[in-house]
């Protein structure tokens, strides 16, 4: 039987910064996610209030996750990444309630599209469709299924054209 929590989600703030990069750093195998976040922390296509933290009940940062402005050919878009939580807290929907929050505070700033870089199983149950099937694409090889989109607004959808990513990226 598993414990149900009601995760508590908020913009980070500059206390979080230590939290996060921890929080990131033990979710992955390498630093690179934990430097790409701080390297966007400074980098243009940062959006204030578009950081997500998830917590407890404590107040203690378990989860994290970013968009940051990105381009589908010229038009604004946003990129999903990364999506980290504690491996303790995995699987507990602390990163659904991050992925959730993230995506309702962009849809509250009026953004209209999303890219994400990720797993095929998990992404769809956030309306993410694959990317190929809107005419979106990418300048690296990668997996057809793993590059997928969203439209935040249904009014508005999902325009054609190379994802352009902030430089951090690298891509």
């Amino acid at each position: 039987m598993t414990h149900r929590i009601d995760w508590i989600t908020r913009a980070e703030t500059g206390a979080d910064i230590p939290a996060v990069r921890d929080i990131v750093l033990a979710a992955f195998e390498t630093p690179l996610e934990a430097d790409l976040v701080d390297a966007l922390r400074t980098d243009s296509s940062w959006i204030e209030g578009l950081s997500i933290v998830v917590t407890g009940a404590d107040g203690k940062p378990v989860g994290h996750a970013l968009l940051t402005r990105c381009h589908i050919g010229d038009v604004p878009a946003l990129c999903l990444a990364p999506v980290s939580v504690l491996p303790e807290h995995q699987s507990t929907g602390a990163g659904s309630a991050a992925v959730r929050a993230v995506l309702e505070a962009a849809k509250g700033m009026g953004e209209r599209f999303v890219t994400v870089l990720g797993h095929p199983a998990y992404y769809p149950r956030f309306g993410f469709t694959r990317a190929s099937a809107h005419g979106i694409g990418l300048t690296i090889d990668v997996p057809d299924e793993a590059m997928m989109a969203l439209a935040l607004d249904a009014g508005h959808p999902l325009p054609a054209g190379t994802v352009r990513y902030a430089a951090p990226f690298g891509i």
